[in-house]
């Protein structure tokens, strides 16, 4: 067989190769909660595996102004660890973090701990960390598992489990991790895809909480100050760190008197 011969049967078997692989594709893709996200599934400059068509309508890597940010859609059901089921209304008047992830992501793992240490620096002052679960795998789906990682990875915020994607979904996501933060009124002000960035969204934690929500000032005493100091601390009592914390986060910030927060 001459040499046009055989790059004319190499261009074959690639063509049949890669019909091959895309119907391998769509079958994983029909079954996943995400359509086609493993089918047309990407990997951005910052990390991310991601998904372009559901990504592309999200103003991502702006501090967005309050007029304009939309109100950040609720967290659907699901089972939480680390803390009593939350919803956005009941934090008004905190900063909230809602983080995508899945424990089985290279990605995700890599923003633990800068995670964890914002929850630890910032909690106190008015940061409020939720990881969403939503599992990239059946082997992720196991609460089990799910349990045994924020145990491994030492997360002491809450983790609330997605495995039917509600919360994903609702939030447009398409892209493991994906950080959104939450100003003090419920608002999308921020939205990263990915690793890096950190500096900046630690800028954008201090800003939002330095500004004066409405809920912020309606939960302040008459003659205080508006607003949140960065150097403030939230002064609770002992019966309200213990409805407020886990047992674990309780023993290990207020009795064995080693705050973290």
């Amino acid at each position: 067989m001459n040499k046009q011969g055989l790059l004319t049967v190499g261009c074959l078997l690639a063509v049949v190769i890669l019909i091959i692989a895309a119907a391998g594709c769509a079958g994983v893709s029909s079954r996943h909660p995400v359509e086609a996200l493993a089918a047309s599934e990407a990997v951005n400059e910052d990390g991310a595996t991601q998904d372009e068509s559901k990504t592309a309508g999200i103003r991502r890597d702006v501090l967005i102004s309050a007029s304009q940010a939309p109100r950040a859609p609720s967290i659907s059901e699901g089972t939480w660890i680390n803390s009593a089921p939350l919803d956005l209304k009941s934090l008004r008047g905190r900063v909230v973090i809602v983080d995508f992830w899945t424990f089985g992501c290279y990605n995700c793992r890599n923003t633990l701990p800068t995670l964890k240490s914002w929850h630890a620096k910032y909690f106190e002052r008015g940061l409020t960390i939720i990881g969403v679960h939503s599992p990239e795998s059946d082997h992720e789906k196991s609460l089990d598992n799910v349990r045994r990682a924020v145990s491994e990875q030492k997360i002491l915020y809450p983790v609330v489990t997605d495995n039917n994607f509600e919360t994903w979904r609702a939030y447009g996501i398409g892209a493991w991790p994906t950080t959104v933060i939450l100003d003090k009124e419920g608002r999308v002000r921020f939205t990263h895809i990915g690793e890096g960035r950190y500096e900046e969204m630690e800028n954008v934690i201090r800003k939002l909480l330095a500004e004066e929500g409405k809920t912020a000032e309606a939960n302040s005493a008459p003659g205080e100050p508006k607003g949140l100091s960065m150097s403030d601390k939230i002064v609770k009592t002992d019966e309200e760190w213990r409805r407020q914390l886990t047992p674990e986060q309780y023993y290990v910030t207020r009795e064995r008197n080693r705050e973290t927060f």
